[in-house]
C-alpha cells in the first residue's frame, strides 16, 4: 500500500500499511469448512475509494503520476458508514446461510481497516468484542491480506481452536465486501 498512499493526505496515509498474506482452502471430510457466505459490491459508490490512474481503463502517464493520479483517494465519512453497514449485513447474511446467529460466533476475523469499524461491525453483528481478533493497531490496514494474516496470528496464538465457529468479514476497494462462515 505504500506505493499507492498519498504521504500528505494525513486522512489516509496513516491508515495504511504493506503486508501479504493467502488462505489455502481445499475440501475437507465431515463438517469442518465453509458453512455460509455472502458477497456483494456497489460500484456506483466506487469513486469514494479509488485510484483515479493506474489501470486499464486510465494507464498512466508522466502527467497522471505527476498530478498524483495513482494515489488512493478516499472519502473517511461515506467509506466508514458504508463499510460497517455493507460488513455487518453480509456477516448477518453469511451466518444466516449457515443457520448462525451473532452469539453463536466464537471469533470474528474481521477486514482490518481500522479500530472503529472493527468494534461497529462488531457491535452490529451482535458479537463482543472480546470475541474479535484484532492487529490493526500494530499493522495498520493492508488491504487483502489483513484477514490471511489475523488468521494467520490467531492460529499461532492458540486463539484459533478446531471446532470454532468463525466468521470473517471485508470491505474494500471498488466497494466490494463479503463474509464467510467457517466451522474450524
Amino acid at each position: 500500500m505504500s506505493s499507492i498512499v498519498d504521504w500528505s493526505d494525513r486522512s489516509t496515509c496513516v491508515l495504511f500499511g504493506d503486508g501479504a498474506g493467502a488462505c489455502v482452502v481445499q475440501a475437507s471430510e465431515g463438517k469442518r469448512g465453509i458453512i455460509g457466505t455472502h458477497h456483494g459490491s456497489d460500484g456506483r459508490l466506487a469513486e469514494l475509494l479509488y485510484r483515479p490512474a493506474g489501470g486499464g481503463l486510465s494507464p498512466l502517464t508522466t502527467e497522471s503520476l505527476q498530478r498524483g493520479d495513482h494515489l488512493v483517494k478516499m472519502s473517511g465519512k461515506e467509506v466508514f458508514k458504508n463499510a460497517v453497514r455493507s460488513m455487518a449485513s453480509a456477516s448477518e447474511r453469511a451466518l444466516a446461510d449457515a443457520g448462525l446467529k451473532g452469539e453463536d460466533v466464537d471469533l470474528l476475523i474481521p477486514h482490518q481497516a481500522n479500530i472503529r469499524i472493527i468494534e461497529s461491525t462488531a457491535r452490529y453483528s451482535g458479537i463482543p468484542m472480546d470475541k474479535v481478533f484484532v492487529n490493526v493497531d500494530r499493522y495498520g490496514n493492508m488491504s487483502s491480506a489483513t484477514i490471511p494474516i489475523a488468521m494467520d496470528e490467531a492460529i499461532e496464538q492458540r486463539i484459533l481452536k478446531p471446532g470454532m465457529n468463525v466468521l470473517t468479514a471485508a470491505f474494500g476497494a471498488g466497494f466490494a465486501w463479503g463474509a464467510i462462515a467457517i466451522h474450524w
